[in-house]
């Protein structure tokens, strides 16, 4: 997401860094490109206006214009106002009330309200340890309620069963019985969504929350939509006390106009984004790490917070040890490894929240995918058990019926092997736990400007 606007952003900051001081004429010309980038990310003209002269006034203070580092300050106003346009702050779930507490849903069809439920399911059940129950009252869609039920297992929430015959409000009133009898924590409430705003939509969303009284009444929009998603979010404003947006198919829009849009326009707070199929995919909304990564800052905090929760902490430290012991580091670590990566989401996840990440050519990028991470897994899996403890065995007839058990070529075997003995000679220097050692090493072979792997590093 963003990708668009933080190469913009990137070339605008790059030249105002460069200035000996900051004038009238190189601030009107740094921000009439910043308008550009702004309407160019489909962000809503009245939006891109207020921006533009906020920072204007700013830029033009005494302060800007006498500091030393005026290109410095000039960041920290687009950055600052960036950060008020979105929100200041993560605006989070407002649970505190008497259980079951009642999240209810909407949104067009198609802008993935089933999915984030489920998202949102699994989210309440490992981050706040909340015991949920999700129910559809979409009765229109073929196979919705069906869909809810397959996503409902695969997060381990409780389903409430519901017919294509009922009526969505009698469906609505015994889900929220069965809640209580059930002690749950949250209710989650899936709602039918139509191609476009229409009257007979909104008498049904209505009836459905004067039923529930719901403590939060999420409005789900597809981002991909751009300022679209902000007016529409309008309309249903207009028709439900709306709460917050959940900002769906973040990671397919590389514009971000939405996610700028949105507050300005509705006053509502985006509280998550939906940054994949999965149902792991959904993040809290930052404003302030969300700018950071407009203006190509990154977003360490996430992705340490990412670090702590995702990674197998035991594997981790059984491997230190087996390093230390002064064992090798074989084909069975390498694997597990890659699995650790694919479960924080993959290199494109990671490399979107890593500072400097707009300083790197975009055919490097390019080849740093998560396909690739999949085929070096499938390659490790062709394997026998001998193999991937004595990789020095693989010669050319097992190195062919590696490639065929995998679906890959020779060239690609050839290829993971030097890798990992790139990986197998880094991982030496940790014997007797001296990664001071192997970090000197690193000097020099990472990328200009970036603060990733090592180019021996799998990808």
């Amino acid at each position: 997401m963003f990708e668009n606007l933080q190469d913009r952003f990137e070339q605008v900051l790059k030249k105002l860094r460069g200035q000996a001081r900051l004038t009238e004429d190189n601030i009107k010309e740094s921000l009439r490109e910043v308008r550009m980038a702004l309407l160019e990310a489909d962000v809503a003209l009245p939006v891109v206006r207020d921006f533009v002269d906020q920072v204007r006034k700013k830029a033009l203070g005494e302060t800007v214009l006498k500091s030393l580092t005026p290109g410095q300050v000039l960041v920290k106003i687009v950055h600052d106002e960036l950060v008020d346009l979105m929100g200041q702050a993560n605006a989070q779930l407002n649970l505190a009330t008497q259980p079951p507490a009642v999240v209810l849903l909407a949104g067009l069809q198609g802008s993935g309200k089933t999915t984030s439920v489920a998202k949102l399911a699994r989210w309440l059940q490992e981050r706040e340890k909340k015991k949920v129950m999700v129910v559809s009252c979409d009765v229109y869609r073929p196979a919705a309620i069906e869909q809810l039920k397959t996503l409902s297992q695969e997060v381990g929430a409780h389903f409430f069963p519901s017919q294509g015959h009922q009526k969505p409000v009698a469906i609505a009133q015994a889900a929220l019985d069965a809640a209580r009898k059930g002690f749950l924590d949250v209710l989650l409430v899936d709602t039918a969504g139509r191609l476009h705003v229409d009257q007979a939509m909104m008498a049904e969303i209505q009836a459905l929350h004067q039923v529930l009284h719901p403590v939060e009444t999420l409005f789900v929009v597809d981002a991909m939509t751009g300022q679209d998603a902000a007016n529409t979010a309008k309309a249903f404003d207009e028709a439900l006390p709306l709460t917050g947006v959940i900002l769906t198919k973040a990671d397919g829009d590389a514009r971000g106009g939405a996610a700028l849009s949105i507050r300005a326009i509705t006053g509502k707070p985006i509280k998550f984004l939906g940054v994949g199929e999965k149902t792991t995919a959904l993040e809290p909304f930052h404003p302030d790490r969300i700018a950071s990564r407009i203006l190509g800052m990154g977003d360490v905090r996430s992705l340490v917070e990412e670090v702590q929760r995702k990674v197998d902490r035991e594997q981790a430290e059984k491997l230190v040890k087996k390093l230390r012991k002064g064992s090798k580091f074989d084909l069975e670590d390498f694997r597990a490894q890659l699995q650790q990566m694919a479960n924080m989401g993959g290199m494109s996840s990671l490399m979107d929240k890593l500072p400097g990440m707009g300083q790197i050519p975009e055919a490097v990028k390019q080849q740093v995918n998560d396909r690739e991470l999949g085929k070096l897994v499938a390659i490790i899996n062709s394997m026998t058990p001998q193999e991937r403890a004595f990789p020095a065995i693989i010669k050319g007839s097992r190195k062919r019926r590696i490639a065929q058990g995998s679906g890959t070529r020779v060239q690609d075997v050839n290829r993971l092997l030097k890798q990992f003995h790139q990986m197998q000679k880094m991982m030496k220097k940790m014997k007797g736990g001296n990664v001071a050692k192997m970090m000197r090493s690193l000097q020099g072979r990472l990328p200009k400007g970036m603060g990733g792997p090592p180019r021996g590093f799998p990808f």
